[in-house]
This record gives structure tokens, sequence and C-alpha cells, in this order.
């Protein structure tokens, strides 16, 4: 694999891991980044999520890691600043963590892979940021917001 295909299997993940998040939450590309023989793709959440719902988004997120075979390395369970670590069974590592006031933002890494050029994603991002500014949560949901009641969860199996 060269860093081109790292790059698109980094988006794979991410946006296999926000078609999870219900309701839908809006998400922009950040930056991505090329080490000797690495890629990292980074993205910010632009909903909102307090701090009552963040147990939730992370709970939802880390099911979806385990169910698609991801080794959950670290949870960081800060009430203000909470984290997960995971990786793939293909070597790429995963990490969703909460900012400042309950902006989420998600990394993937490859492991070493074959130097080659990379390309911006193709898939459009579904969020508003400000031109020429780094992203900052901008949108406000009524659930992420904590303005709905939480509803049960699904029983683990």
């Amino acid at each position: 694999m060269d860093m081109q295909g790292a790059a698109e299997r980094a988006d794979a993940m991410f946006y296999a891991t926000v078609g999870e998040i219900k309701p839908e939450i809006e998400w922009v590309h950040y930056t991505t980044t090329t080490g000797s023989c690495d890629v990292t793709r980074y993205w910010t959440v632009m909903t909102v999520v307090s701090e009552q719902r963040r147990g939730s988004f992370l709970g939802v997120v880390e099911r979806f890691w385990k169910a698609s075979g991801y080794r959950i390395k670290t949870v960081n369970p800060s009430k203000d600043m909470p984290a997960i670590y995971a990786t793939s069974a293909d070597g790429f590592g995963i990490r969703v963590k909460f900012g400042y006031k309950g902006q989420a933002f998600l990394q993937v890494t490859s492991p070493c892979v074959d130097e080659s050029k990379v390309s911006v994603p193709t898939k459009a991002a579904n969020g508003r940021t400000y031109d020429g500014r780094p992203p900052t949560p901008n949108v406000r949901s009524a659930f992420w917001s904590a303005e709905t009641p939480v509803p049960d969860p699904a029983p683990t199996p």
C-alpha cells in the first residue's frame, strides 16, 4: 500500500465511524500530514457535544470499533476531555478525543507504507467552517447539546 492508499483507507475508517453516530453530526476535513512512511488524516466535528452526551457519543464509537475488529488501546474517561484510542487489524491507529467545550476531533494514522503523493479527500464535508480559519464548533443539534432526553442504550452482547 502507498500513502494515497493509506489516506483512502483512513477516510473509509472515518466515514464508517461517523456513519454510525445518530443523529448525524456535522464534520469537516481538517488536514493531512505525512511522515517518512505514514499518513495521518484529521477531521473536526462541528456539532457541539454537551458534557452530558459525550459518554453516549463515545459509547457509540467504541461499540462500532469493537464490532469492526478494532482493538481498544486506551480510554480516557475525563469528564471534560474524554478520548478513545484504537488500532485496526491492519495496523491503522484511530482516535476520537474531545477538546474545549465539546468539540470532538478524529484522527487516523497509517502504519508504514510506500511513499507517494497524497491527494485531498474526495468526499465533501457535511459541516460548515470559516474560510481560512481552523475549524471551530458552530453547529447545535437538539440531541447532542442535551436538549433531548437520552434514549436507553442498546444492550451490549
